[in-house]
């Protein structure tokens, strides 16, 4: 890029890390922030194609409420269809997650996984027992065994899967039934959404949107909800860790290694062996002072949960992390890692390693990764960012940008932290959110979009909901922005309301709570299951004084979890653009006023963030007056003349 391009950028992002690069290092790069200023749009004019139906070759069609397609189908059928194609490709993700768990769970049992254990026994017995296995006296690694078979058999075995829905509340589950919304297992709905969405099929966009929803619901409390388990049980249930983030925690006298693309085994066997005191050596041999293993994007959400390695950053800061001429190795998974990252690698050391078996990149090395080679895989990717460390150039570049934080807040520890080890509970929660300290829970999900700049929404949104006394819960790459802003530290309670400061200053606890990856949405629908039955807050989810937004959303797979939320009983909200329902107006109230009537919950499209806010505050407002807790208690502290004066009842 030219220099005199350079104002092109405009304000592009709220990392002062990825600015700095950006700034001195790209006058003739292109990077994602380049080529959306300059790319062309679709004829639609709002950046997607939600009434263009390429279904059939006769097509494409652009479908209007004046002209309907080749084949008469109208905006209504056309939106349908590619709104629940969206949500059956990001409903895979969910489950060929749960599938590789399940089969690295299977190989554990039997010996034949190398550098991997089973870490959370308890965790595997009560989930055994949930889907209907018997622990007994059983070896834990026959368990093991007995799980995996149950969860890899659960495909096209519709009855079998729906034993999942457990852990939503009871009012909940019957509600799904009552509108013919119970789920089988995610591969049998995803092919009922691809099926029906051919041509010449389902052509009745409610019927069309009714599939999606139990499509989205399989993900969520099915194939999403039983991947994250099973990594917990391999890999431990987080537990709260202090780290730090941003492209400052590279390091200019040590091996840099970036993990990212949402493989947690991968990532866990890489920084088990980044350890290993060969290695160390060897490294030193080469003249670094070590091995750094950092993570970008959910793969280093979920590396860093428990084992508090460091997060260089989200989406939107892979490129910049190899413009910053200090990273030796990037290995990824299967998701999130932008094909320009490859021939950016060339003009640096840098080398691009892809591992997966369903995902190669043009320009980049594959060596194919699985549980048997996993320690033979793991000393190869380190020694060949060892020996890519004597060839970086002088001019490195890594910007003096890192933030504290705190991540690992598994609804399980969240328990322990406000309950007690022996008598966890959230009970303390459901307490300050009655009492008015809390006034309610924003759950901010997503990724990163380029049309937006970088981070600042999800910086925005977080701040004035703490403010005003809202406990903010995160996931992904939202995640990873407001712990860039420190957000996530326990010294953000300055920025909170006096309310919701009170509980972090009795907890010692951060105002935002980092939940992990994006799999990790299913753990906040879990946890907000288990505030229902705590008590004191209604009888199902759509009750509780809560919301969800996704404010710099890009992918499918936030699609299938939004749809998701809003089928079980969440207001949920995508802000900005581009909104992939504009065109009909018939799908967009199906899924405002038409899932309010059905499932108590909404999924919105607000492209203006300060709105998004106020929407927000309004439903959780009125949750709040239904449940009769609308009125702010005060805390009195009564002295022992106050206390005398007090009658028995």
């Amino acid at each position: 890029m030219k220099k005199d391009n350079k104002k092109a950028r405009g304000d592009i992002s709220e990392d002062r890390a990825v600015k700095e690069i950006l700034s001195k290092r790209c006058d003739n790069l292109s990077t994602i922030f380049d080529r959306a200023a300059s790319a062309g749009r679709c004829p639609t004019g709002s950046g997607v194609s939600e009434n263009c139906c390429r279904n059939c070759s006769m097509g494409p069609c652009i479908v209007t409420e004046k002209e309907a397609g080749i084949c008469g189908a109208t905006p209504g059928t056309v939106t349908a269809w590619n709104f629940a194609r969206h949500v059956a490709a990001g409903a895979s993700a969910g489950s060929g997650y749960a599938k590789e768990m399940a089969v690295l769970l299977g190989l554990v049992a039997e010996d034949k996984a190398p550098g991997f254990k089973i870490r959370d026994e308890s965790k595997l017995k009560g989930f055994s027992s949930s889907i209907g296995i018997e622990s007994g006296d059983k070896d834990i690694k026959e368990i093991a065994r007995e799980v995996s078979e149950k969860v890899l058999s659960y495909s096209c075995r519709k009855s079998e899967a729906s034993s999942m829905i457990n852990a939503a509340p009871e009012k909940r589950r019957e509600l799904w039934r009552l509108n013919d919304a119970l789920p089988g297992d995610a591969d049998s709905e995803i092919v009922k959404v691809m099926a029906g969405t051919g041509v010449g099929a389902d052509q009745d966009p409610e019927h069309i949107m009714d599939q999606a929803v139990r499509c989205a619901l399989s993900d969520g409390w099915g194939s999403s909800l039983m991947g994250i388990t099973l990594r917990d049980i391999l890999f431990g249930t987080p537990a709260a860790v202090r780290a730090k983030a941003n492209l400052g925690m590279l390091k200019g006298d040590e091996v840099n290694l970036v993990v990212y693309g949402n493989e947690p085994a991968l990532s866990e066997i890489i920084l088990k062996f980044s350890e290993d005191n060969e290695l160390l050596e060897y490294a030193k041999g080469r003249g670094a002072g070590g091995i750094n293993v950092a993570g970008l994007c959910c793969a280093g959400n979920e590396s860093l949960d428990g084992k508090g390695i460091h997060v260089i950053g989200n989406f939107l800061s892979q490129e910049a992390a190899v413009i910053t001429g200090a990273v030796e190795l990037m290995v990824s998974g299967n998701q999130c890692v932008m094909q320009s990252v490859a021939g950016l690698a060339e003009g640096y050391h840098t080398k691009l390693v892809t591992t997966w078996p369903g995902a190669k990149i043009a320009g980049a090395l594959h060596i194919e990764f699985n549980y048997s080679n996993g320690e033979e895989f793991a000393k190869k990717i380190i020694r060949m960012a060892i020996d890519n460390y004597p060839k970086r150039k002088k001019d490195i570049l890594i910007p003096d940008v890192s933030s504290d934080y705190v991540a690992g807040f598994s609804p399980e520890y969240i328990q322990h932290m406000l309950g007690g080890k022996f008598r966890g509970s959230l009970r303390p929660l459901n307490d300050a959110i009655i009492d008015g300290r809390i006034q309610g829970i924003a759950a901010i999900m997503g990724c990163n979009n380029v049309m937006h700049c970088h981070d600042k929404y999800y910086n925005y949104l977080a701040g004035e909901l703490i403010r005003r006394d809202y406990l903010v819960v995160a996931t992904g790459c939202a995640a990873i922005a407001m712990a860039k802003s420190g957000l996530m530290a326990p010294e953000a309670k300055k920025y909170a309301g006096d309310g919701l400061k009170s509980i972090c200053e009795a907890v010692g606890m951060p105002p935002v709570l980092h939940m992990g990856s994006h799999e990790d949405n299913s753990n906040i629908l879990a946890a907000l299951s288990a505030m229902v039955q705590e008590g004191g807050l209604g009888e199902d989810i759509s009750d509780l004084p809560v919301a969800a937004v996704a404010p710099e959303w890009m992918s499918e797979r936030e699609i299938s979890t939004g749809t998701c939320a809003a089928a079980s009983g969440v207001y949920t909200i995508f802000s900005g653009e581009p909104i992939p329902v504009e065109s009909s107006r018939e799908v967009k109230d199906i899924m405002t006023s038409g899932w309010q009537k059905k499932y108590k919950g909404q999924l919105v499209y607000i492209k203006d963030v300060t709105e998004v806010l106020k929407r927000i505050l309004n439903v959780t407002r009125e949750k709040r007056s239904a449940l009769k807790i609308d009125v702010k208690k005060e805390r009195v502290l009564l002295d022992m003349e106050a206390r005398r004066t007090i009658k028995d009842v």
